[in-house]
């Protein structure tokens, strides 16, 4: 079972962009921490499981194949306030947010009906339907705004 926070397991164009959305929050003096990458399905299928089948709350809606980090396009974030993640600070995990869609990325805290605060992807205009027929990202070139 693969959970990982490495950044190189991501797509390298989404590295690249997560790398620069780290940047560019510690420009704006909020320092971030990835905590979640590439999930291989068991991973996937063990989330989704929490707060249904298994102990605990229930974090996410996608099974096994209907997440974007399932195909290494989505990363999850989160800022650090004296040496711990904070991850009741709305205000902040929104700043980072608007960052991160500055960067060329979509945020999570913008979907209308189930916001994800420390989710960002980038799927270059492709749907999840797209990803899960194999069609995946070629463009290794980014505009980051």
């Amino acid at each position: 079972m693969i959970d990982s926070r490495d950044i190189k397991d991501l797509h390298p164009v989404v590295q690249e962009l997560c790398k620069r959305f780290i940047t560019e929050c510690a420009k704006h003096g909020v320092k971030v921490i990835i905590t979640s990458t590439y999930r291989d399905f068991e991973a996937q299928t063990a989330l989704y499981e929490q707060g249904r089948s298994k102990p605990g709350k229930i974090v996410t809606n996608a099974k096994a194949g209907e997440s974007v980090h399932n195909y290494r396009l989505a990363f999850d974030f989160a800022p650090i306030v004296d040496d711990k993640i904070d991850w009741n600070n709305a205000k902040l995990f929104t700043e980072c947010g608007k960052i991160a869609e500055k960067c060329g990325l979509e945020w999570g805290g913008s979907w209308k009906k189930f916001k994800d605060l420390p989710h960002c992807q980038y799927m270059q205009g492709l749907t999840l339907a797209d990803l899960q027929t194999g069609k995946m990202i070629f463009d290794l070139s980014i505009k980051v705004s």
